[in-house]
C-alpha cells in the first residue's frame, strides 16, 4: 500500500472533504497539522511550493489538494496509484 501523507489544518473544510475521501477508500494516511506550526507549514510549501491546505503526497509524489484527490478518483487513477487497478483496465474504461 503507497504511503499517504496529508498537510492540514484543523478549521478546513476541504481537508475534511480529503480525509472523508480517504477514509472512503479505507486508506491509511499520515496527517501533519500545519494549523499552528510555522515550521511544518514552511516544510509544506517548500515540499508543494503551495499555499493552501491540504497538500496530498502519495509516495512523496505532489498530487496536491482535495479538488485534484478527487479528480484523480473520477478517473480512476487514485485507485491505480492505490495498486487496486491494474494500468490495463483504466486503458479500456
Amino acid at each position: 500500500m503507497p504511503k499517504i501523507l496529508i498537510y492540514t489544518k484543523d478549521y478546513c473544510g476541504y481537508c475534511a472533504r480529503a480525509k472523508s475521501l480517504l477514509a472512503e477508500k479505507g486508506v491509511a494516511y499520515t496527517e501533519v497539522d500545519v494549523t499552528y506550526d510555522a515550521n511544518l507549514q514552511a516544510e509544506m510549501i517548500e515540499r508543494s511550493g503551495r499555499r493552501t491546505v491540504p497538500q496530498i503526497f502519495i509516495d512523496g509524489h505532489h498530487i496536491g489538494g482535495s479538488d485534484d484527490l478527487a479528480a484523480l478518483n473520477s478517473s480512476r487513477e487514485f485507485d491505480r496509484l492505490l495498486g487496486r487497478v491494474p494500468a490495463e483496465t483504466l486503458a479500456d474504461a
